[in-house]
């Protein structure tokens, strides 16, 4: 295929994942009760949030880097971070795939759109879900398969709550994959030789982020 042809074709490929992503985040926030205003705003914040990581811990680690080594990152550190530092890992959170949906969640909840009574069982059952079936990779992260706490999720919110399934299955779907598939195997992070480990670090594609948009969806 010529060279043309194909950055044409790549690049209609990114055309149709940005807009096929857009619509579905659309669908998903509508569904937890937000205006489309609203829900534009927290598409637009999710995805240009996405690079940005914020530093808020460091770990020893028992893996070498070189001194000169550069810190791996799935987006922009802020504040930057020193690519000098060795013998530590950069525990950080994601400002769109951590921080705005832990941010729904909390307005669901204030909004009295969630049941604490109903979350809570749920937040249970996806946080031992999530941590059971998560690993760590060294060199990776976290990895866990991408279908199943969406589907625990969704099969969980439909029988506690089945006329309220798409704020029950975001929240617990995000609440329970950060607490089961992160928080819970922070631990473990010192032994997975990466420099930086970033809560919800692949943005709209990661699994805390991922688990309740998939979860409103099917639910």
């Amino acid at each position: 295929m010529p060279p043309l042809y194909l950055l044409l074709f790549l690049v209609l490929g990114i055309f149709l994942v940005t807009i096929i992503q857009l619509q579905l985040l659309s669908i998903a926030f509508q569904k937890l009760g937000l205006s489309p205003h609203g829900a534009l705003l927290l598409m637009l914040g999710t995805l240009l949030g996405s690079s940005i990581n914020i530093p808020v811990a460091r770990v020893p680690t028992t893996a070498e880097f070189p001194p000169d080594s550069p810190i791996p990152r799935r987006g922009r550190i802020w504040p930057p971070a020193d690519p000098s530092l060795t013998g530590q890992t950069i525990i950080a959170v994601n400002l769109g795939g951590c921080l705005i949906p832990v941010g729904i969640v909390l307005y669901l909840l204030i909004r009295h759109l969630v049941n604490p009574l109903d979350l809570l069982p749920a937040l249970l059952v996806v946080t031992t879900a999530s941590y059971v079936f998560s690993r760590p990779v060294p060199g990776i992260g976290i990895a866990m398969p991408v279908l199943l706490a969406p589907l625990i999720t969704v099969a969980t919110a439909l029988i506690l709550a089945p006329e309220n399934a798409a704020p029950l299955a975001f929240s617990s779907g995000v609440l329970g994959v950060l607490l089961g598939a992160d928080i819970l195997h922070l631990r473990e992070i010192r032994h997975m030789s990466v420099r930086i480990a970033s809560i919800g670090g692949a943005g709209t594609f990661d699994g805390v982020f991922l688990t309740g948009i998939i979860a409103v969806l099917l639910a």
